[in-house]
């Protein structure tokens, strides 16, 4: 995959969103800085999605299935890396950001509960796409990652408190975008570098799959916009 995406591109992007993370995460970065790293990456991820769903998506509706192979084929490749390391800089950035400025109080139990409600059903659900169920490795990361989170979560809801009804509805939605992205997308992508490295690759196959993440890509952009709207509210709203 990293070489049909381009080396450089891959490596890049991979890099940028780990040592993003890693500066943010720190507490190195200063309150502009990270309101920026989290912004851009939003704005980054936020305009993809719009892109792929309100542009990307008609478009390759009226090609044919080679000429949409033949685009999805280019495309696919560069936005598995580029899609999850902007999304994994936004999500992180956000939520440190939140409990930064003093928004998200008491954070972990809900935390706790974030990580479960998403490692539990995108594993799931990537699973039954890729119809791997029965792999040993899949079930070990299921298993690892059930485990660690419901274990987190038992040990820290005792300290449950509430929180703002705008940080709430905000969790609920990155919830949504990392569930459908990491447990719908991902696999998508995955299954179209599979069909494109086959031994006879199936352009229908891979238009379908195509243009079907781009029109859900829309979806991901719609419900972004609605969290924008959510984290200014929460900054300026006085909500």
């Amino acid at each position: 995959m990293g070489s049909r995406a381009n080396p450089a591109f891959a490596g890049g992007v991979v890099a940028i969103a780990v040592l993003a993370v890693g500066y943010i995460v720190s507490g190195e970065a200063s309150v502009q800085t990270h309101t920026y790293v989290h912004v851009m990456a939003g704005l980054l991820w936020t305009g993809t999605d719009l892109f792929m769903g309100a542009v990307l998506g008609p478009v390759t509706g009226g090609l044919e299935d080679e000429e949409s192979a033949a685009l999805f084929t280019r495309l696919t490749p560069k936005t598995t890396f580029f899609l999850p390391a902007m999304a994994l800089i936004t999500i992180t950035g956000g939520i440190t950001l939140a409990q930064r400025l003093g928004y998200f109080p008491n954070s972990e139990p809900w935390l706790a509960l974030f990580t479960a409600a998403n490692l539990i059903p995108a594993l799931l659900l990537a699973g039954w796409r890729l119809k791997v169920f029965d792999d040993r490795r899949w079930q070990g990361l299921f298993a690892l990652s059930a485990v660690g989170s419901l274990a987190w979560v038992a040990t820290t809801v005792g300290d449950l408190g509430s929180i703002s009804t705008v940080v709430a509805l905000s969790l609920g939605i990155v919830t949504l975008l990392s569930v459908q992205g990491f447990g719908f997308l991902l696999p998508g992508e995955l299954r179209m570098y599979q069909e494109m490295t086959s031994a006879e690759p199936d352009a229908s196959i891979i238009a379908r799959i195509g243009s079907r993440n781009a029109m859900l890509g829309g979806v991901q952009g719609l419900l972004q916009l609605v969290l924008i709207w959510l984290m200014v509210s929460l900054r300026w709203g006085g909500l």
